[in-house]
């Protein structure tokens, strides 16, 4: 098994304080699609960073396809591309221009350039609208372009910081497919952070949970979602009333696998929603607590999520927060 990164024991501090990263430990298989979950400030950006040698460790070890993050930076460049949630290209001049710029900045020689990026533009379905500005472009074909450049490079590993964020969901298709043919086409390696549960699930060989700059689980969907076994009882609580006491009371049922309490719903993770569902309603009522309404699944990633950060990921105000960074990017 060859591996396209390993971290052992992985530290970041800033300022001396904060500490980033928590002796993160990591295994990332050749030519998977890895996915990496976690609430803002968790740790995400800074683990890709260091990969990717734009930051140095605190302590600890990082490498990427046998070559150190420390000793072996410009070895690291020549294989990796890395997308970040910032704008990477230039809105004031077309998507040809862009390209070209970075063929240059790439090393590709004069005589392959137009060849690499007519390839590019082919692959990302953007030859119609390779001379247009790249703020007349949609949020989607911008993305698209962004991936085009760093696909010039050929890397044997892709990072990708929130690839579809702000996306209508046909774009986020769209760009994923594309991503998903580069993958099959030059077996690469994909490394990607993500706030969308629904990517991690469809396109993501294994799952990596970061909270507070420590790794709390690690597996494929369905690992991580049989984790939390069974199924899942939502209960709609009015207000914040659900105290500890309510909590050990549920939790000390023989049918009852897990509780979480959060943002005013009550999660019970049982073996049989069915057979456990009278037997939690009894113990709230006799707590004095009212459902306003319940629902039953089986476990979801965001399950999954809650049940190892402890919290839900605030998808909207982060994507609602970059979309309209890059929107007055783009618009200059």
């Amino acid at each position: 098994m060859e591996l396209a990164v390993e971290a052992r024991s992985l530290v970041k501090v800033y300022d001396g304080r904060i500490k980033a990263l928590d002796g993160v430990d990591l295994k990332v298989e050749m030519g998977k699609v890895f996915a990496l979950l976690g609430p803002n400030g968790a740790g995400k950006t800074t683990l890709m960073r260091i990969l990717t040698t734009q930051l140095k460790p605190t302590s600890g070890e990082a490498f990427v396809f046998n070559f150190d993050v420390v000793h072996h930076g410009s070895e690291i460049r020549r294989i990796v591309s890395y997308i970040p949630q910032e704008m990477s290209v230039w809105t004031d001049i077309s998507g040809y221009e862009n390209l070209l710029i970075y063929a240059k900045i790439y090393g590709i020689d004069s005589g392959s350039r137009e060849k690499a990026i007519e390839e590019v533009l082919r692959s990302m379905d953007m030859e119609g609208v390779k001379d247009n500005l790249v703020r007349t472009y949609s949020g989607g074909m911008v993305r698209r372009l962004e991936i085009a450049c760093a696909l010039l490079a050929k890397p044997k590993i892709l990072f990708l910081d929130e690839p579809t964020i702000g996306l209508d969901p046909s774009a986020r298709k769209a760009v994923w497919e594309k991503l998903t043919s580069f993958k099959k086409d030059f077996e690469a390696t994909v490394f990607f952070n993500t706030h969308y549960m629904d990517e991690a699930d469809l396109y993501s060989d294994e799952i990596a949970i970061i909270n507070k700059g420590k790794l709390v689980k690690l597996g494929s969907s369905e690992e991580l979602k049989h984790s939390v076994g069974g199924e899942v009882i939502v209960f709609g609580i009015n207000g914040n009333d659900v105290g500890e006491d309510v909590l050990e009371a549920v939790r000390s049922s023989s049918l009852v696998k897990d509780v979480i309490f959060h943002n005013s719903e009550l999660s019970v993770v049982v073996e049989n929603a069915e057979i456990a569902l009278p037997s939690i309603i009894d113990i709230l009522k006799g707590k004095g607590v009212p459902a306003k309404k319940i629902s039953m699944t089986k476990p979801t990633l965001d399950d999954v999520f809650l049940k190892y950060a402890g919290t839900r990921l605030d998808t909207i105000g982060r994507i609602s927060e970059v979309t309209q960074v890059r929107r007055m990017i783009r618009r200059g």
